[in-house]
C-alpha cells in the first residue's frame, strides 16, 4: 500500500522568514536572545485552535497554527518563523510521509 501524502505546491502562498535564536551578549555575564533571518521560505498556515492558558488573575490566550512547508534540514523545533510582524514558535516538526518533501510545523503564535 502506497501511503505517500499529496500535498499541492500550489498552496505554499505565505511568504515566511526561517530564525533562528542567536545569543547576545547583555554586559553581566549573561546573554539576552537576538534572531537571525537564516532563509526566506514558502508556506500555508492554518489556523488550528486557541485556548486560555492562565497567568494568575489574566488568561493569556495562545493560538496555534499547523505550517506546511517544504522540507529543509535545518527546520526544527529551536527556530521560528515570522510573517511580517506575526511570529510563530515552532513546537513540533515532523515529515508526515517520511519521504523528505514536506515538513508539517505545529506552531504558536506569539503575542497573540
Amino acid at each position: 500500500m502506497n501511503n505517500v501524502l499529496f500535498i499541492d505546491p500550489g498552496q505554499l502562498r505565505s511568504e515566511l522568514v526561517l530564525e533562528a535564536m542567536q545569543p547576545v551578549p547583555d554586559g553581566m555575564g549573561g546573554y539576552a536572545e537576538g534572531w537571525v533571518e537564516i532563509a526566506m521560505i514558502w508556506g500555508r498556515i492554518e489556523p488550528v485552535s486557541v485556548t486560555n492558558r492562565d497567568f494568575g488573575t489574566r488568561p493569556q490566550p495562545e493560538a496555534t497554527h499547523r505550517i506546511l512547508l517544504r522540507f529543509r534540514p535545518d527546520i526544527t523545533s529551536d527556530k521560528r518563523l515570522r510573517k511580517g510582524e506575526r511570529v510563530f514558535s515552532l513546537r513540533a516538526v515532523h515529515d508526515p510521509d517520511e519521504t523528505g518533501r514536506y515538513l508539517i510545523c505545529l506552531a504558536a503564535e506569539e503575542g497573540r
